[in-house]
């Protein structure tokens, strides 16, 4: 195996309002680069919570396959996605659908399930003329800067997210959760902990509660760790959400966010969760050929409003099943 070179090495940027940044001058083998060097990469996103590395000129999906697995070993196949995705290879996917004049809102890659990427891994072949950047914020700084008594309910409660699939919009069946067979969808709903009804019109409607804030595998430290504000109604443009609640009804939505008891999350909560994220947002314009690791769990990111044309690849590696990752009177404040 060859060793990595120590992370002193690595002449790392760092620059306030932006993620870490590593220039390098493009190698023969990009691939063979990144396994070279994994040990130190890894480290300086264990260090920061992310790095952006500059420099590879990667243009191929298949040379980005090959990085990423140098870089994470074997990629995770996605399940309960919330939007459809192009697979290029096993585990090496496009960004997820969704309007480029909307951005998606920090959050952690599904964080609503049992098995958790550790490691998510960003690749863009080609940059957008304006905006879509893939932002990242510090989870333990954004835990922090909560109001305690909203991060405190959310830590002993748990966040409950609800789905309704239709054939409209979001990801399907397939594409959720690899079938469409409803007796291996009821088997997976049962080993994942999520609470499953078929309606009438034979649509799926789910419901699944999860912790909010969780220790970090390798640090302890308590994050701020979930999708509530991403994929809640109040999130949306308002002409979307009211488009929605009109053709499917408040209870219908394709996705939305609760308090674990059931409870409806005011407007107000969302917009404090989006502007204490935005106060701890760094961001980085992408350039074509820039490779991004993010440390899921302790690192937010997001996808800002674009325009041109954005190619970004994404993979997800070193699944996790959390010990606090379901709420528990046992679980809270492990």
């Amino acid at each position: 195996m060859s060793s990595s070179p120590p992370t002193s090495l690595l002449d790392v940027e760092l620059r306030s309002g932006r993620p870490p940044i590593l220039h390098v001058e493009s190698p023969d083998h990009a691939p063979s680069w990144a396994a070279e060097h994994r040990d130190a990469l890894r480290a300086q996103v264990t260090e920061h919570g992310a790095l952006l590395i500059r420099g590879l000129g990667l243009r191929e999906a298949d040379q980005v396959g090959a990085v990423f697995t140098g870089l994470a070993g074997g990629l995770m196949t996605e399940r309960e996605a919330f939007a459809p995705r192009q697979t290029y290879s096993p585990g090496l996917y496009s960004s997820t659908t969704w309007p480029a004049n909307q951005p998606m809102c920090m959050h952690h890659e599904l964080s609503y399930t049992l098995e958790v990427p550790g490691l998510m891994l960003f690749a863009c072949l080609s940059a957008p003329g304006q905006g879509g950047a893939t932002a990242v914020a510090d989870a333990e700084q954004v835990l922090q800067a909560l109001p305690p008594a909203l991060s405190d309910r959310f830590e002993h409660e748990g966040w409950m997210l609800t789905r309704s699939y239709n054939d409209d919009i979001g990801a399907s069946l397939l594409e959720s959760f690899g079938t469409d067979d409803a007796a291996a969808i009821e088997r997976y709903c049962r080993a994942h902990t999520i609470d499953f009804t078929w309606q009438p019109d034979g649509s799926l409607h789910t419901r699944q509660r999860r912790s909010a804030v969780v220790r970090h595998p390798l640090t302890g430290r308590r994050c701020w760790f979930n999708q509530i504000a991403f994929l809640n109604e109040w999130t949306l443009a308002p002409e979307v959400r009211e488009y929605l609640v009109d053709v499917y009804g408040e209870d219908g939505l394709p996705f939305n966010t609760r308090f674990g008891d059931g409870s409806p999350i005011g407007e107000e909560i969302v917009q404090l969760l989006n502007t204490t994220y935005e106060d701890h947002t760094r961001r980085e314009p992408w350039q074509a050929g820039d490779v991004m690791l993010v440390d899921n769990i302790r690192t937010a990111h997001s996808r800002e409003a674009f325009t041109g044309e954005r190619q970004v690849l994404v993979a997800m590696a070193e699944p996790r099943r959390l010990a606090d990752g379901c709420p528990t009177p046992e679980a809270s404040r492990r």
